[in-house]
């Protein structure tokens, strides 16, 4: 069930890509003890969140996927939200996803 989770999520944060923009690839890492319930990204200057990425999905406790942003943009500074089964959510901003490489949410 939970590599099921990645493979929606991998499936998910596909999107519409332009032949000017490049995509984004990076590992998240779920380092806490709770499942991911609902995983944001958003351009930092968009100043609201996207979508759950994980409508209908998770990503367990210890475990951890591979992303690929093609939303079409140029950019590469994004912020990420993770909301986690016990209601708890982390926030990060202005992360450089071209240099990242992965993210871990930890406690």
């Amino acid at each position: 069930m939970k590599m099921r989770a990645a493979a929606v999520l991998a499936a998910t944060l596909m999107m519409a890509t332009s032949a000017a923009a490049e995509d984004l690839e990076f590992l998240i890492i779920n380092s806490t003890s709770y499942d991911l319930v609902e995983f944001n990204v958003s351009p930092a200057s968009s100043g609201s969140w996207e979508g759950n990425l994980l409508e209908g999905g998770y990503l367990g406790a210890d475990y951890e996927v591979g992303v690929l942003i093609a939303d079409g943009l140029t950019t590469c500074v994004y912020d990420i939200r993770g909301v986690f089964s016990d209601g708890e959510s982390i926030e990060d901003y202005g992360l450089n996803l071209c240099d990242l490489g992965e993210y871990a949410f930890v406690e």
